[in-house]
């Protein structure tokens, strides 16, 4: 749970986002004298954090919806705080809040950090003093913030627009370049079927940017790309992994994307602009099977707010907000995510306790080491969550600060008894609040596969497909798999729930992965014939 993993291929892109998002408003109220208005600001700058691995098209619409869901939280909580002052009222509505926006990350995919920092904001707002005719400005300070973040995420854009299209482009190939590798060295075992989840899901997420990209040639230069990744993913045995390494290499570079001379013809994308035409099922399906994981956190984090409360805290937002990091897919997740926020609270603690003093100095001192913590956070949380938590910790309580220095032996405890509560208190109610759907949607996971693969060979029978319809089905087959690794994944770390279809989610995967391989020597078949009898003829 604690071991450090490698940092993300964009780690420096929140971190420096996120710096470039912060410090105009902080070092601004600074000058003018007005540092406890910050949280305000941070409020519509930290929406520089979302957003990095989409392209710009999509980043754009996702990043205004960020700073609106922000602002909204904002005032809901600033509205409440100026109508009342009862504590648990306060809490109450905040966890209703957490739990609201767990739901909406989930169900729309939002990504890191996800409803942590919407959570973070919109609690820490509850217990701010209001009153009604304070709540206009203060939201518009966390709008105009909130454009500034907008402005500082789509900015890259200008220097290298279809950047993310690329990176997600080069990690599919790379992913599928290490599974024929193994495949071609180690043979089957668990390794290789370690390998071959991970390179369907990157090749699966390469196609989900794609499709959210606009069409340009460009897009669909880098399709071709990621269909031979998935040509890969189903028949290492023939794949050239040095190949696929090299296209990577040359699409994270600044040079122009690899045009390879044995790429799929044109034809065989039109699977591509199908999905295109179906778009994503409404939200409120989206959101129906995250009602156990919503339960949870409503749940987990008002206990956590009242049990802060009755052992007298005076911030009781740290524990509804420690709760709320918690709650993952499943039960052993949840678990591990305690863990590790429990360790880099306390690490991190520590280091506020070390740089208190420095910060006391000046306010431009503390303005600068929040700053540098932000960048810390951004840097370190890829590598393990708890990592990223032994700065944001510091950086929270040295928030409290802005307004008027704190007694950090207050402070400390504080947010060391906070920790534990919400933690411990959070936990138990994930364990309380069962979520026995999960075997239910493995079940509707597995026949959405069976029927995949049934279409994919009803269609590998035909002597002569509909242009695109193979290349369709085998996209749709390939989702489908991913789709039901990941349900299998969340299933299995559930408990209290009947006994899972292991034997069946394997042999559906092994029947699966056949008929993508077959699928691939098909369409190779075609390609092969198409080069020695000519493009006309195919389409004759």
């Amino acid at each position: 749970m604690l071991r450090l993993g490698r940092p993300s291929d964009i780690w420096f892109k929140p971190a420096l986002s996120v710096i470039a998002a912060v410090a105009p408003p902080n070092l601004i109220l600074l000058a003018l004298g007005r540092l406890d208005l910050a949280m305000y600001t941070m409020a519509g700058s930290l929406c520089a954090l979302y957003a990095h691995n989409r392209p710009y098209a999509a980043r754009a619409r996702v990043l205004a919806w960020v700073v609106l869901g922000m602002t909204t939280g904002l005032a809901l909580a600033l509205l409440a705080a100026s109508l009342t002052d009862d504590a648990v009222a306060l809490v109450t509505v905040g966890a209703l809040l957490a739990a609201a926006q767990k739901a909406l990350c989930d169900a729309t995919r939002l990504g890191p950090p996800a409803n942590v920092v919407l959570t973070f904001i919109s609690s820490a707002a509850l217990f701010t003093p209001q009153t009604l005719g304070q709540v206009p400005g203060h939201l518009g300070l966390a709008l105009a913030a909130g454009a500034w973040a907008w402005l500082i995420g789509m900015a890259p854009g200008l220097l290298r627009p279809h950047g993310p299209e690329r990176r997600a482009t080069a990690h599919a190939l790379d992913a599928a370049a290490a599974h024929a590798a193994h495949a071609n060295t180690d043979g089957p075992g668990d390794g290789h079927a370690r390998t071959r989840a991970a390179a369907a899901a990157a090749v699966h997420a390469a196609w989900q940017t794609l499709l959210a990209a606009r069409a340009t040639e460009t897009r669909r230069t880098l399709e071709r790309l990621v269909v031979r990744a998935e040509i890969a993913l189903a028949a290492p045995a023939d794949t050239d992994p040095k190949l696929l390494r090299d296209w990577a290499r040359a699409l994270r570079g600044t040079g122009p994307v690899p045009h390879p001379r044995d790429l799929v013809d044109d034809d065989e994308l039109l699977g591509v602009d199908a999905e295109l035409a179906t778009g994503r099922p409404p939200l409120w399906l989206r959101l129906g099977p995250l009602a156990p994981i919503a339960a949870r956190t409503a749940l987990g984090c008002a206990l956590a707010g009242y049990a802060s409360l009755a052992v007298g805290v005076g911030r009781p937002y740290w524990a509804l907000v420690t709760a709320a990091s918690l709650y993952q897919a499943n039960i052993t997740l949840t678990w591990s995510r305690g863990v590790q926020r429990v360790v880099g609270n306390l690490v991190g603690v520590l280091a506020f306790a070390a740089l208190a003093p420095l910060a006391r100095l000046t306010q431009a001192a503390l303005v600068l080491i929040c700053l540098a913590l932000n960048f810390g956070a951004e840097a370190l949380i890829s590598r393990n969550y708890w990592l990223g938590s032994v700065c944001v910790t510091p950086m929270a309580l040295l928030i409290t600060e802005f307004a008027q220095v704190q007694d950090s032996g207050r402070l400390i405890t504080e947010r060391l008894a906070d920790t534990l509560v919400g933690a411990v208190v959070g936990f138990v109610a994930a364990l309380a609040v069962t979520n026995r759907r999960a075997g239910d949607r493995l079940g509707h996971a597995l026949t959405a596969a069976e029927r995949a693969r049934e279409q994919a060979a009803r269609l590998l029978a035909e002597p002569r497909p509909a242009p695109g319809a193979l290349e369709s089905a085998r996209r749709g087959l390939a989702a489908a798999l991913v789709d039901l690794r990941a349900t299998a994944d969340a299933a299995s770390g559930e408990w209290w729930q009947r006994a899972l279809p292991e034997e069946r989610v394997v042999a559906v995967e092994q029947s699966g992965h056949r008929t993508l391989a077959a699928t691939v020597r098909r369409q190779g078949l075609l390609l092969d014939r198409e080069a020695s009898t000519g493009a006309e003829d195919v389409r004759r």
